[in-house]
């Protein structure tokens, strides 16, 4: 027995010492790839020295003789810190993807191709001026530099994903930048989604409970639309469809989770030293590392510094000395979708007004890991690429004998977009930004500008002009070959909603309705936000002149407008009424979680167990209301719809109709609605949270879930690729943290402001930045996460353009000189 416990205990601890001995031969590969910042390489594509300072937040301040040579450091410090993101973006819109995760992720590849991005990104390079295709190639010669040492000195691959990923790495292209702001572009667009979740209820639901549920923002009304059954020939019968778990590896967000922002500023009559400030928080899906990366670039036409996209040479929000600039979601409505008949005696061809043509038509092979690879014959018609149906949605309202095509600016391959970023950073004057916002195609936004005596804003973007005909108005999918159906143009860029003389001082966009004109001159009528503005209207006009402090104070808001508005009533006929009920009964708890309900401001604490009894009711409270008329389509409404609950409880129109459960004998009321839902939300909060009400923290259900794309989901491994957070806010904050909206974790925050910015005139070096990670890509890097913590509890870091600053308390040098002859 002795030798047995001998020889079992020698086993024992031969396995813990191969174990650890693994370990640290895996962390010494990995941690192979972690960049020296205090270096001195000699590179080719430079005509002089040029300096990278990294200060005390791994910000690098790229210095150089020749603005080529600034866009090169910025390559190569991209290259450093996010080359596997960098790749990752390129393969998204490449289409390409599954060469390395297999049958994960065929679905986006399939579309990608369909879609073409890359194409037509490589089409538009030649359509930039001179000065942006230098910084372009310049940009991808720093990145390939970096490429190049890594190769070189042996530097694990990079990244550690390489090491798990294994494929060769193609040089990087100017036509790869334009591809991934074009990418940025899809993925910020939600008309597509908008216009099938329309058709779809549509076939379910009468007119009037139509405009219950996608009511339009308030304002003068629409005419009443057709039917999308009248529009189109046969349908199938079959109006539902699965809705799909999202994949943070799709090339496609799900529609709530599109783009969003907030971003204003104040003229020196409202500021309180008598110069401009702006505050920009851009909002995107939440990712480890961040989609955003901090970056100071030292050009000819002055400092310039903000929040950049690896793989894209430009500071997309950010300031200069004499111009601050921030971006918003426009949610112009830039996006049409058709039905195109296809020849029944030759599928090759497909209707137009003047007959049958053909379509164009390439053949695609998209490569799959472990999977057979798949042939796809790429098809276009003269309104835009056929998409595959059974994405989107798309097979349960396309017309039989028909293909679904896609009509959509950023399809464009004559993208001067990258061209209109690079004039944006080198403008000195608001007349300058808006001019150089003449060349931009996608993303559609709002820019906000602000120069140091005057602010603006102006949307910017490409905005098809529709014939005052069109069947929709663009908001169903309609027939391609009618000629008022198709685009006339694009609305001249004079004619895009501005202002430079703001009313009061201050002007600002949290993603609401800019314009209130008629079609086709609306811009859009589906917009991203009713309740965020009128948060950010009281906050702006309880002061009279505000301060940077202010500002941030405001991003940093977590009352929630829509409790205020929502909770009185919704519970009008709860609070106070009903027999005493003993205690650790249903009743009890209903009258203790009103109690709590009814002494609360509406402020989004982590900390306080109000936030979550509120959002779980409304939760409940639009399933019940919805799922009997809608069945599984009611899956596809993911969020709250406040508009639709205060039609409801209002009876605006006969609204209090969904009250009513038709497949029920009884006939109940919106107050019985209303008390059901709360017992259904304090069940699912009791088997979830705990019994104890007082005891519920926000934080603990609105964790911010920051994941690797790839490895997040992998044992032992998320642990040390995802970051996880306790946070405050909600959907409908100006701190905004938007809920996943989907089972089992339905108020996790998912996306929310990767960066926030607050720029001050009055002393510009005073202004300051955040991001929600860190700056590196890398798990091992002390950078991967260090900014997070301090962006959760709001705080920021200076947005200097002094290089002192940046040299005092660097946490490294690199120095790039040229290749010897």
């Amino acid at each position: 027995m002795a030798t047995l416990f001998r020889w079992l205990l020698r086993l024992t601890v031969g396995v813990i010492l191969l174990g650890l001995a693994a370990t640290v031969l895996v962390y010494w590969f990995f941690a192979r790839s972690l960049p020296d910042y205090d270096a001195r390489a000699r590179v080719s594509g430079i005509s002089a020295p040029v300096e990278i300072v990294r200060d005390h937040a791994n910000v690098p301040h790229i210095f150089g003789d020749a603005d080529r040579d600034v866009f090169f450091g910025l390559g190569y410090a991209h290259a450093q810190d996010r080359l596997w993101q960098m790749t990752l973006l390129r393969r998204t819109v490449q289409g390409r993807l599954s060469e390395l995760f297999g049958r994960r992720t065929a679905e986006s590849d399939i579309l990608m191709r369909r879609l073409d991005l890359y194409r037509a990104a490589t089409a538009s390079v030649e359509d930039q001026d001179g000065q942006t295709r230098s910084a372009l190639e310049a940009y991808a010669a720093g990145v390939n530099a970096w490429v190049g040492e890594v190769n070189a000195g042996a530097r694990g691959r990079g990244a550690p994903e390489m090491w798990l990923f294994n494929q060769p790495l193609a040089p990087w292209q100017p036509a790869d930048s334009i591809a991934i702001l074009k990418l940025m572009a899809w993925q910020q667009s939600d008309h597509l989604q908008a216009e099938v979740l329309r058709a779809r209820s549509s076939l379910l639901l009468e007119e009037e409970r139509l405009r219950d549920i996608l009511p339009d923002v308030p304002g003068p009304g629409l005419t009443a639309l057709p039917r999308y059954a009248d529009l189109m020939p046969e349908i199938p019968e079959r109006h539902a469809a699965a809705e799909a778990p999202f994949d943070p590896l799709a090339a496609s967000l799900p529609a709530a989770l599109s783009g969003a922002s907030n971003a204003w500023a104040a003229g020196p009559s409202r500021s309180a030293t008598g110069a401009t400030l702006l505050a920009n928080d851009p909002h995107r899906l939440l990712t480890a590392p961040s989609i955003w990366y901090l970056a100071r670039l030292e050009l000819r036409s002055g400092g310039v510094i903000g929040a950049t996209i690896p793989g894209i040479p430009l500071v997309l929000a950010g300031r200069s000395n004499d111009l601050g600039w921030g971006i918003t979601a426009s949610f112009a409505d830039d996006l049409d979708l058709y039905a195109e008949e296809v020849n029944p005696k030759n599928a090759g061809e497909y209707r137009t007004e003047d007959g049958w043509a053909r379509f164009e038509a390439r053949d695609s092979i998209v490569e799959i890991k472990d999977a057979a690879a798949v042939t796809l014959r790429l098809q276009r018609t003269a309104n835009g690429p056929v998409l595959p149906p059974e994405q989107f949605a798309l097979d349960t309202i396309r017309p039989r004998g028909h293909v679904m095509t896609l009509a959509w600016s950023g399809l464009s391959d004559n993208d001067t977009s990258m061209t209109a970023g690079l004039r944006l950073m080198q403008a000195r004057s608001i007349e300058e930004g808006i001019r150089a916002g003449r060349l931009q195609v996608a993303p559609n936004q709002n820019l906000i500008l602000a120069d140091r005596n005057r602010v603006a804003l102006k949307t910017v973007g490409a905005v098809p002009l529709r014939d005052p005909d069109h069947q929709s108005k663009g908001r169903l999918p309609t027939l391609g070959y009618m000629a008022e159906n198709r685009w006339q143009g694009w609305l001249p860029y004079v004619d895009l909603p501005e202002s430079t003389e703001p009313v009061g001082g201050l002007v600002g966009n949290t993603n609401h309705k800019t314009v209130d004109r008629p079609f086709p001159e609306h811009v859009s009528y589906h917009w991203g936000d009713t309740q965020r503005i009128a948060r950010w209207r009281g906050l702006m006009q309880s002061r009279e002149v505000h301060t940077r402090d202010s500002f941030i104070e405001a991003q940093l808001d977590t009352v929630s407008p829509t409790a205020r508005a929502l909770l009185p009533l919704v519970g009008a006929a709860l609070w106070f009424t009903g027999e005493p009920a003993p205690e650790g009964t249903p009743a009890r708890r209903r009258q203790r979680a009103l109690e709590l309900l009814g002494e609360w401001n509406g402020e989004m604490n982590e900390h306080l167990p109000e936030p979550l009894i509120y959002a779980a009711w409304m939760r409940a409270l639009q399933e019940r209301l919805i799922r009997d008329d809608l069945g599984p389509l009611a899956n596809a409404y993911t969020h709250v719809r406040p508009l639709f609950i205060d039609r409801v409880f209002r009876d605006v129109d006969g609204a209090s109709a969904w009250c009513d459960i038709r497949q029920s004998a009884a006939e109940e009321s919106c107050a019985d609605i209303a008390r059901m839902a709360l017992d259904d939300a304090l069940i699912w909060i009791t088997e979830t949270h705990g019994a104890n009400l007082d005891a519920l923290r926000w934080g603990d259900a609105h964790e911010a879930r920051q994941d690797h794309p790839v490895l997040g989901q992998a044992p032992f491994i998320n642990w040390f690729v995802n970051i996880r957070q306790s946070t405050s806010g909600g959907d409908n904050t100006l701190r905004r943290g938007l809920t996943d909206g989907r089972a089992p974790n339905p108020f996790h925050n998912v996306h929310a402001a990767g960066y926030r910015g607050v720029y001050d005139f009055a002393d510009p070096d005073s202004s300051v930045f955040i991001i929600s990670t860190g700056q590196s890509g890398h798990p091992l890097s002390r950078h991967y996460d260090d900014l997070g913590e301090l962006g959760r509890r709001g705080e920021y870091i200076p947005m200097s353009l002094d290089p002192s600053l940046a040299r005092g308390a660097a946490v490294g040098i690199t120095q790039l000189l040229p290749a010897r002859p």
